[in-house]
């Protein structure tokens, strides 16, 4: 196990109607005047905004509102987000909705108090010193960013689609998860978000880092966790226990508790990105795409972890051939997927003929010419693990 460091500050506040706190958690932390900021009108329908508002008002905390955060967020409202923010001398930031509109509030958190563009954060060319606060009313569980200090934005004349990492800043300083939030998502939203979910227990599973076992067994129970829950979830979309599970499953994912003391991957995000930014295409749909093409490839050149996963996760039986293990539990996670009504493959995605070429070279400009840990990936390894998951 490698040396870590592991500071996670937020107060969650989870369960039936804990949305009514929000004033009270708001006055708690120091706000004077808060930032709403939501998505393309669900919160709006639901009569959850106007609720939020009024626990606001019932506080004393003023509020502004920007709505209109679409999924795959983009550049173009942080600036927005950032112009209202100091006109509005907001000094935290309240999501109201899931991890694209609480990525938006945390990149302008950041880029509030910022003197340049708040892209020099993602690119590398400046570290975020300071931020707002922000806090969370999460209504989507799929992200975790209602638990962690990531971010991630696409900047629309590039096409790039780039995460930050600043959780010494942009970790929320309160989230409120209410599990009845969640009865109305679709079915194909709440498996993107499962698929979302997985894929950031399993970007920080598959390591070779030795001597791991605890977060191992962390990461493997949390997994078991979330495919248990969504099969009943799938049958009985308003069973509080299968959301509750669900919602808590998506933040212990994400908030480092499953990373500790091992390296981490993170390459099939990268390779998603680049689908999901050029085709707009739902993240966790992506990653059901993708994942399983990467396990694929790994099963030939790297298949101990995955057999690993194999075994434990899907009780594929122990065998001394591990490529055939690893690519059994990638066949039983390819058909859990599928069950869920994810697709699996670029054609299930809706992309007949995807511009691989294009993605390589957005990759390499974005990520460098190798990639993850587990295997360090060249492009030509990427264009088969693309071509694998045709």
């Amino acid at each position: 196990m490698n040396n870590f460091v592991f500071y996670s500050p937020t107060e969650f506040v989870f369960g039936k109607n804990t949305e009514v706190q929000v004033g009270a958690l708001a006055r708690k932390y120091g706000a004077q005047k808060v930032m709403i900021v939501y998505g393309g009108g669900s919160v709006v329908r639901s009569g959850l905004l106007d609720r939020v508002k009024q626990y606001l008002q019932e506080a004393g905390v003023a509020y502004c509102e920007m709505g209109g955060v679409q999924p795959n967020p983009i550049d173009g409202k942080v600036y927005e987000g950032i112009q209202l923010c100091r006109r509005e001398q907001v000094d935290m930031m309240l999501p109201v909705g899931g991890g694209s509109v609480i990525d938006t509030a945390k990149a302008i958190a950041a880029g509030a108090l910022y003197d340049g563009d708040f892209w020099d954060f993602f690119i590398g060319r400046a570290k975020v010193e300071k931020a707002l606060k922000v806090a969370v009313v999460l209504t989507i569980p799929a992200a975790g960013s209602e638990g962690s200090g990531n971010t991630v934005i696409t900047k629309t004349e590039t096409l790039q689609k780039l995460g930050l990492c600043a959780p010494e800043h942009l970790r929320p300083v309160f989230s409120i998860m209410n599990p009845e939030l969640t009865y109305t998502l679709p079915a194909y939203q709440t498996a993107c978000g499962i698929a979302d979910m997985m894929a950031h227990i399993m970007e920080r599973y598959f390591t070779n880092t030795p001597d791991v076992e605890i977060s191992d067994r962390l990461c493997e129970g949390t997994l078991t966790a979330i495919i248990k829950e969504a099969y009943r979830v799938k049958q009985q979309p308003d069973n509080y226990a299968a959301r509750a599970n669900i919602m808590w499953c998506g933040t212990v994912a994400h908030n480092g508790t499953c990373g500790v003391g091992r390296e981490e991957d993170w390459a099939s995000h990268a390779l998603e990105h680049e689908i999901s930014a050029i085709y707009n295409v739902a993240h966790g749909a992506g990653l059901a795409v993708i994942f399983p093409a990467w396990m694929a490839f790994m099963a030939e050149h790297n298949p101990a972890k995955i057999a690993q996963f194999a075994h434990r996760v899907f009780d594929i039986p122990k065998s001394e051939d591990l490529e055939e293990m690893a690519l059994a539990g990638t066949a039983r996670l390819k058909h859990f997927f599928r069950y869920m009504g994810l697709p699996v493959s670029f054609k299930e995605l809706g992309i007949e003929h995807p511009d691989i070429d294009r993605m390589l070279v957005s990759l390499r400009r974005n990520k460098g010419e190798l990639l993850g840990n587990y295997v360090k990936l060249t492009m030509t390894d990427c264009r088969e693990i693309y071509r694998l998951a045709l």
